[in-house]
């Protein structure tokens, strides 16, 4: 069986070591989130998060979801670990594709918040 708790610590640690000044709203055994402050629970308010399941670990990242470039510059075998359009899925520790995927959550988290912010402020308009 693999070790799953590993793999969560590993993707919890790109997830905090990049969250900046968004809001960690939840943080325990079953997973990590982080908001932007501010739009904690509404639908641009989500930046990234892990949950740790029973037959994979899952790796959120909702700016990939809204820049299709950050998809286009993903290897293929990092592609295949995702689900749906944000959502990326791990069994077992790979080195290589958690360095992609902490360059990948480098480049995608910093201009998240400006837009979810632009975006909620339209929505008030």
């Amino acid at each position: 069986m693999a070790d799953f708790e590993a793999v969560h610590d590993r993707l919890r640690g790109i997830v905090m070591k990049h969250r900046g000044d968004l809001a960690v709203t939840t943080d325990g055994p079953a997973g990590v989130t982080v908001e932007v402050p501010g739009l904690e629970g509404k639908p641009r308010g989500y930046v990234a998060g892990t949950r740790l399941g029973k037959s994979y670990v899952s790796y959120y990242l909702m700016p990939v979801y809204a820049t299709p470039g950050l998809v286009e510059s993903m290897s293929p075998e990092l592609r295949k670990r995702m689900q749906g359009k944000s959502c990326f899925n791990f069994t077992k520790v790979d080195e290589g594709l958690l360095a992609e995927l902490d360059a990948l959550t480098a480049r995608s988290i910093p201009g998240w918040r400006q837009v979810a912010e632009q975006v909620d402020a339209g929505r008030r308009s």
